[in-house]
């Protein structure tokens, strides 16, 4: 049975659903307005193995911080509900994924407790029309709604679409490891008996 999550949500500002199944292909169907974006949830979907699908309409004639950050909340609660009672879960997955002349190192525990770290220096403020400093509030919003702790170190690199193609690739590759099964440890992987 896979595991998935579906989340609704509408605001004054953004209109978001997202269909999760953590258990897929990698298979994508994104569409949020913002090309850059959608280029790097489809990353996330592949090479995490999810099938993903976003549907976001957000006031994107205000700028595109409100549309980014509901989506990292909806997929952050998608991923929680898709997890379950996280009985027979790794917890912890990391990746050290190098992205051409970038290098870059994300660690994940979906222990319950959210915890957020980026370290990373963009070259530039934009890319195309995206903000760089988005990618660190959707990171924010994922890690605050998943429940998870993660940390992410860009060693270096150059080009600011490098960065945070690394950033996005090594994190959806640590989270894959993270859900995925355990058959030596079945039951909760905790010594408290809870997550």
């Amino acid at each position: 049975m896979s595991r998935t999550g579906h989340i609704q949500r509408k605001t004054k500002e953004t209109d978001i659903q997202v269909q999760l199944n953590i258990d897929g292909q990698g298979h994508a169907q994104i569409q949020t307005g913002i090309g850059f974006f959608d280029h790097m949830l489809e990353l996330l979907a592949r090479h995490a193995a999810w099938d993903l699908r976003v549907q976001a309409t957000g006031d994107l004639r205000v700028d595109q911080h409100h549309t980014v950050e509901d989506v990292g909340i909806c997929v952050g609660q998608a991923i929680r509900e898709a997890l379950g009672t996280k009985e027979g879960i790794s917890r912890y997955g990391y990746s050290v994924l190098p992205m051409e002349e970038t290098l870059v190192t994300a660690a994940v525990d979906l222990g319950g407790r959210p915890y957020f770290v980026l370290l990373a220096d963009f070259p530039s403020e934009k890319i195309g029309q995206f903000d760089t400093q988005l990618v660190h509030d959707f990171w924010q919003a994922v890690t605050n709604n998943a429940l998870c702790n993660l940390h992410v170190l860009v060693h270096y690199g150059r080009s600011s679409h490098h960065i945070a193609e690394g950033i996005f690739k090594a994190t959806a590759r640590a989270l894959r490891m993270a859900a995925q099964f355990d058959p030596r440890l079945p039951d909760l992987p905790s010594t408290k008996g809870v997550l």
